[in-house]
């Protein structure tokens, strides 16, 4: 099982919440002659305010070399929501395919305070680069 890594470390700061975000492009499960290609991210949130929140929901905006783009919204993540205490962190691992060999990300996360402040956390841009195309985004 081979896996094509991805050293850069994308990183926002949004009132209190720092995410950071690396991504891997995984040759053992794409397929570049049927334009399939797939990455994992791993996102790693960290509370660094004095009030805990609580990550509500997502939205990621998707988009690849070739133009397509959508738009992926829900309720937490990986199945949760979590609660963050001052000095927590939060960390998951999850995963997009492509049609085309390159991409980025970004987004928010939907975050509510123990005082009922409502608030964006950013999601940094990150890259989706393969081995497979010579014109990187990054």
């Amino acid at each position: 099982m081979e896996e094509y890594e991805e050293e850069l470390v994308s990183e926002a700061l949004t009132d209190g919440i720092r995410v950071r975000v690396s991504s891997d492009y995984l040759e053992d499960e794409s397929r570049p002659e049927d334009s399939h290609y797939v990455w994992t991210y791993t996102v790693r949130i960290d509370n660094v305010s004095e009030k805990s929140v609580t990550l509500k929901r997502r939205t990621w905006h998707v988009h690849d070399a070739k133009g397509h783009s959508y738009v992926v919204q829900g309720d937490g993540v990986v199945g949760e929501q979590p609660v963050l205490e001052p000095g927590d962190a939060f960390e998951y691992t999850s995963g997009t395919p492509l049609a085309a060999p390159s991409g980025m990300m970004f987004g928010s996360y939907e975050m509510d305070r123990e005082d009922g402040q409502v608030f964006e956390a950013m999601i940094p841009p990150f890259c989706l680069d393969s081995p497979y195309d010579i014109a990187r985004m990054n």
